[in-house]
């Protein structure tokens, strides 16, 4: 093994030669075969382990036999501990979620503060293989069944190629020591039901059933990169972008025999879980949506529109103070005293100063407001029926900002001035208002 071990390592990654690699050591099997095989290849290596106190006094016997095998080897390592169920608790995880969120934290804290350049853990062909079933059974989009990647970013895992038993033979033939997780021989998790039930019927009724699936997953992670790049291809022509704001043509998507494909490949990061409801917003009514943690994908007219969840800015006020000539929160403005009007447009309005009452004041409509619209002869009109008429969207309704002055609008900002406060014959200081 410690020959393939050698070529998987120089053929999938050469990158890790000369640099400085923290392993991930549990004190189990698959952990001490990878800390024997990084050792006798000559790497810079350290031993990374978390007592996450779940097993009583056998938490404490593997971080103890692993603190041995250092003392021993001379291998620099880092130890920690974690009250694993009260953050579980506090966060509302569950254990393996919690012990998972506090191991990968910690791990990153390391490779910044210890000046390390890659984790590395001890997942091999077995994880894969349970991994994929738990996925499968579990229903799941292509991603879920190409298997855990072999580098992710500053995490590598080298023994993905290697099954479960070629690492026991391994270790028994070099006479390596390890530490049994008695959680292991429980069934009380759908990994380890998977594990000693449903695996060895499979390789009983196939005794190549690892060969076939390890070939099979590679045919799928081929696939995968195909469906991204035909993703992205057809992303470029329904889907446009302005700053963090996303707009689906539906009468692009529409043309495609598979949309729902394609609209799951590009929300399926932004956290959305109701496929269905996000398939029926195609047809819905404008103005539905469907929210994610973060992220909101709203229907309105012909497209959908994803963005970002803002906070509620409804009672948020800004103030522009007398002769202040540069704003840049919550959006920039730039106030300069000119001697004349020129080319007034949406973005660049002219004020009368001296009808200007200070300071002025930056803040959302509300339902109700009303302004005199500029070119209306001092009519009045309520600014939802501005923006009706104006066919905004609802997500453009609310990211659009008024200026006031005292109890008028002023401004609807890069959309309508209000008449009150244009410029007349008899103006003597003008002031020019843009929208950055």
């Amino acid at each position: 093994m410690f020959e393939l071990f050698k070529k998987q390592l120089s053929n999938k990654f050469p990158f890790l030669e000369t640099k400085k690699l923290l392993l991930a050591t549990s004190g189990g099997l698959d952990s001490m075969v990878m800390l024997d095989l990084f050792q006798k290849s000559g790497h810079d290596i350290a031993i990374a382990h978390c007592n996450f106190q779940l097993r009583g006094l056998e938490s404490f016997g593997d971080q103890n036999f692993i603190q041995e095998y250092a003392d021993n080897s001379g291998v620099p390592i880092f130890v920690t501990q974690f009250d694993t169920t009260a953050f579980a608790k506090d966060f509302k995880l569950s254990t393996q979620v919690a012990a998972r969120e506090l191991r990968y934290n910690w791990f990153y804290e390391l490779l910044e503060t210890e000046e390390y350049d890659y984790i590395l853990t001890a997942h091999h062909a077995d994880d894969n293989l349970e991994t994929f079933l738990i996925n499968l059974s579990r229903g799941t989009g292509l991603e879920g069944l190409t298997g855990i990647p072999e580098h992710n970013g500053d995490i590598v895992r080298p023994l993905l190629a290697f099954t479960r038993q070629d690492i026991l033979e391994y270790a028994q033939s070099k006479n390596i020591a390890w530490r049994e997780d008695s959680s292991n021989a429980s069934d009380k998790y759908l990994r380890n039901k998977i594990r000693h039930d449903l695996v060895p019927l499979l390789k009983e009724l196939n005794p190549q059933f690892m060969d076939t699936f390890q070939k099979t997953q590679s045919y799928l992670q081929d696939a995968s990169v195909m469906v991204e790049d035909a993703s992205i291809m057809v992303y470029q022509q329904v889907v446009s972008q302005e700053d963090e704001i996303f707009y689906i043509d539906l009468l692009q998507l529409l043309k495609l025999p598979n949309y729902k494909s394609y609209l799951y490949q590009w929300l399926k990061d932004f956290g959305f879980h109701s496929w269905e409801d996000i398939y029926d917003l195609v047809d819905s009514l404008s103005g539905k949506q469907i929210y994610s943690s973060h992220f909101r994908l709203l229907k309105d007219r012909e497209q959908l529109i994803l963005s970002p969840i803002v906070l509620d800015e409804e009672d948020v006020q800004y103030f522009i103070n007398q002769n202040e000539q540069d704003v840049n929160v919550p959006l920039k403005l730039s106030l300069r005293k000119v001697n004349a009007i020129t080319n007034p447009c949406n973005t660049s309005i002219f004020v009368d100063e001296e009808v200007l009452e200070f300071p002025l004041v930056l803040k959302k409509w509300k339902e109700g407001d009303i302004f005199q619209p500029q070119g209306m002869g001092g009519k009045t009109k309520k600014l939802s029926k501005f923006f009706k008429d104006e066919k905004l969207s609802l997500l453009e309704k609310e990211n659009t900002w008024v200026l006031w002055s005292g109890d008028s609008v002023v401004w609807i900002i890069g959309r309508r001035a209000d008449e009150r406060f244009k410029v007349q014959t008899k103006t003597k200081n003008i002031i020019n208002i843009q929208l950055v």
